[in-house]
């Protein structure tokens, strides 16, 4: 509250008098970063334009003009539905458009990107009608720049609180992007999806004992415009569309089972077939019948683990994603960045025969599309691939604009999903494995190591769920290598530690995981060996089981 009250005493009497884009000053901000070519866009074209005027006249009073200043406009159409047991259950479809401006006040060193200075959000007019594109976008700015004002009182003010031993900018200076792509479009037949929906949750009925079944699809388009005081004019589109399908049901002792499976891909052609869908449908089915029946994990074991490359993906994200993007502690935070590797530049954080890249300009790999492929940022920074760990030790860091200790410019990660301000995130992570061996060899190691240490099976983990707890776990047996099916077990003290001390070997296969949250972004991985991993029991209460029996489901309409 007193913070707001000392923003509008300061703005109140100045706002009376003084117009936000002032009359031509002989002190006015020379407009030459601004670029001129909008590349024949209208969008463009009305961004630049008031952008320029911005940069030239906006200033309240005798307070400071901003240094810099950037629109973002996204468009966005959505559509997304859901089915169970072949009845659609949701279908709703979303169009809009929206821009994000940021104005910053001060320079590079020391800004007001602070709290309330932050940038602001509006819907902005769907057709390409210049004049009112460029009233939203005065509005906007209008009130990013009175927004950027409150942020650099509530900063300095922050500051005083506050011992600050490591002096970072607040703000990278880069040089401008000039990249304008063909918009993206939504080219499906949604009625023809809709069935694949409805015929796909329809196969789902073969199994009485599922409590609760869906199939699910959610397409999404952007359309990206950005430009900058500094001379950046970037347009770019993405669609992803993903399908997805899921169960659930409950052991006789009452214990829940879960399982899901996905597709997501930048090309509508590249979604499965309908006979692909079936086969993968079934095959998950299938599993739920084994998962019912399935021993329940009773001992505790500590020894090898074999991770699929599918598992290890999933691990990987949880692991290593957030600890390798270089996000700003809070102010007056010694540290170098937030996570867990905040400490570890240029320390061991996997075995030496691990390197890891992101990479935003690789578009496939074996014919499969990477979705968090781009060429330029969300903060107009072009892109090339960066060497997070190199031979296991952490060279680098995912960064936006917003530098940290050591790292004073962006390597073209920041990104954001709709609107919300750009955060460092990865585009496609790829993990190599130097010592890579083929799969089958990994179980024989596994099946030798077991046997070695006296044991009688291993652990092979062929998919996890939430908070990497297995969903698929089996025994691998010694004597004959058979597998067996068991459920209800998790993994005590699974972190980066494990990641850094216990990974034996890699395999030469890899999983691709296109992933469209938070951003569309791929992890690439190979299956992984453990020395040893601590699997127990899950400490978990067992559900009831329903009272009396759910209606029929077995004979479709």
């Amino acid at each position: 509250m007193r913070k707001l009250l000392i923003f509008a005493l300061l703005l109140l009497p100045l706002l009376a008098a003084t117009s936000l884009l002032a009359d031509d000053k002989d002190d006015k901000v020379p407009a030459a970063d601004v670029s001129s070519n909008d590349h024949g866009d209208p969008v463009l074209k009305a961004m630049l334009t008031e952008l320029k005027r911005s940069q030239e006249k906006l200033q309240l009073g005798q307070l400071q003009r901003p240094y810099y200043i950037d629109y973002q406009v996204t468009e966005l159409q959505d559509y997304a539905a859901d089915a169970t047991l072949g009845a659609l259950r949701s279908d709703q479809a979303n169009v809009g458009r929206f821009v994000r401006v940021v104005v910053r006040i001060g320079d590079y060193k020391q800004d007001s990107y602070f709290g309330e200075g932050q940038g602001t959000v509006e819907v902005m007019p769907m057709d390409n009608n210049e004049t009112a594109l460029r009233h939203q976008l005065w509005l906007a700015t209008d009130k990013a720049y009175k927004a950027a004002l409150g942020g650099l009182t509530e900063k300095q003010a922050a500051l005083k609180n506050v011992v600050v031993e490591h002096e970072v900018p607040d703000f990278s200076e880069e040089k401008p992007a000039d990249s304008v792509r063909d918009v993206a479009k939504l080219d499906v037949d949604l009625n023809k999806w809709k069935e694949v929906l409805r015929s796909t949750s329809n196969l789902f009925r073969v199994d009485p004992d599922l409590q609760s079944s869906d199939a699910t699809l959610h397409f999404r388009l952007l359309n990206r415009f950005f430009v900058n005081t500094e001379g950046t004019v970037t347009r770019s589109g993405r669609a992803v569309y993903s399908l997805s399908f899921s169960g659930g049901t409950q052991a006789a002792d009452g214990m829940r089972l879960d399982r899901s499976h996905g597709y997501t891909v930048t090309k509508p052609e590249e979604l499965p077939t309908s006979e692909q869908i079936q086969k993968d449908v079934q095959k998950l089915i299938a599993t739920f019948a084994e998962l019912r029946k399935a021993p329940v994990v009773e001992d505790d074991y500590h020894g090898p683990v074999l991770f699929s490359a599918d598992a290890a993906t999933a691990m990987f994200e949880q692991l290593i994603v957030r600890n390798i993007v270089g996000t700003r502690p809070d102010l007056g935070n010694p540290a170098r960045t937030s996570g867990d590797f905040a400490s570890y530049y240029k320390s061991r954080v996997l075995p030496d025969f691990f390197t890891v890249v992101d990479d935003p300009r690789s578009k496939k790999i074996d014919d499969q599309s990477l979705i968090g492929s781009y060429d330029v940022d969300d903060e107009g920074v072009k892109v090339e691939p960066v060497t997070v760990i190199e031979k296991g030790v952490l060279v680098n860091y995912l960064l936006g604009r917003e530098p940290i200790r050591d790292f004073i410019h962006s390597n073209g990660h920041g990104r954001t999903g709709l609107a919300g301000p750009p955060r460092p995130s990865i585009s496609n992570l790829i993990f190599k494995a130097s010592n890579a061996m083929s799969f089958d060899d990994l179980k024989k190691k596994l099946i030798q190591m077991c046997r070695d240490q006296g044991r009688p099976y291993g652990y092979y983990v062929e998919t996890t769920g939430v908070r990497l707890a297995p969903r698929l776990l089996w025994r691998v047996y010694v004597n004959d290598g058979h597998m067996e099916l068991v459920r209800g077990a998790v993994f005590n003290q699974l972190d980066t530690r494990s990641l850094r001390s216990d990974i034996l070997a890699a395999g030469n296969d890899q999983y691709v995981y296109n992933r469209s949250e938070p951003v569309p972004s791929t992890i690439v991985a190979p299956s992984l060996l453990f020395d040893e991993l601590e699997i127990q029991r899950a400490n978990r209460a067992r559900e009831t089981l329903p009272q009396y029996p759910a209606p029929p489901i077995t004979s479709a309409k």
